[in-house]
């Protein structure tokens, strides 16, 4: 995955929701191991302080572990990474229902407006 970086928050910041991100949606697996601090760096661009901090955070919340000498990896914690998963589809969906408003929908009408042109990703809309 291509990591990209704005001005509006602190890039370790972003890195941690990114990652989180990567991980909740399956595109990191559990127990994959992580390259290590320096490779990171290397393909994100970032200083390897940076890089550690975002992952010292991750471990620090149980979202990856780190085995001595063996380097760091994504928990194996299913339960962990569906509440994880719950938290992103939350605020996605309060994002989205805000937005909604802003456009003069209400939350039925979003709620409609869903089911009718819902057909993101070749799915067949609910009825």
């Amino acid at each position: 995955m291509k990591y990209l970086f704005t001005n509006d928050k602190p890039i370790y910041l972003q890195l941690i929701e990114q990652l989180e991100f990567q991980i909740v949606s399956g595109r990191i697996p559990p127990g994959e191991r992580l390259p290590s601090v320096r490779d990171f760096a290397a393909k994100t661009k970032v200083n390897p302080n940076t890089i550690q901090r975002a992952l010292t955070t991750l471990e620090e919340h149980r979202l990856i572990y780190t085995e001595s000498t063996n380097g760091r990896y994504i928990t194996t914690d299913e339960k962990l990474i569906k509440k994880l998963r719950e938290r992103f589809a939350e605020e996605k969906s309060r994002d989205f229902f805000h937005s909604m408003a802003d456009l003069g929908f209400t939350k039925p009408e979003a709620i409609e407006f869903i089911k009718q042109k819902g057909n993101l990703h070749g799915s067949k809309p609910t009825k």
